[in-house]
């Protein structure tokens, strides 16, 4: 299983709106591999935002990343973060509620682009 433990900084006082574009869309994770999706602000930082995911594999996140939908949500949020960013890449050994032994039996699938 994969792992991404990422920061992002929001320009001061849209973290909250950057939060709700996270979070608005998290649903579609599941089909897409995702088997933890969480997002959370620190009280130090006004501006900061902390997403931890875990997935089936890096190859399904990366797929996540083209679906229409995930497109559409870093669109939004774009302008309103401030271009500082910190992640690490996890391999995932165990905790609550992950089946580190969930075999990986789909490609990660993603819906083609639409066309115009």
């Amino acid at each position: 299983m994969y792992g991404y433990h990422g920061s992002m900084w929001t320009v001061p006082g849209r973290r909250d709106e950057v939060v709700e574009i996270l979070t608005s869309g998290a649903g579609e994770l599941l089909a897409a591999g995702c088997r933890s999706y969480v997002v959370g602000v620190t009280d130090e930082d006004p501006d900061e935002i902390v997403v931890t995911e875990v997935w089936l594999s890096r190859e399904h996140h990366d797929a996540s990343l083209r679906l229409p939908s995930v497109q559409e949500q870093i669109a939004r949020a774009r302008p309103m973060l401030a271009g500082r960013f910190a992640s690490r890449e996890l391999r995932i050994v165990g905790g609550l509620g992950v089946d580190v032994d969930e075999p990986v039996v789909d490609e990660p699938v993603v819906d083609p682009a639409p066309e115009r």
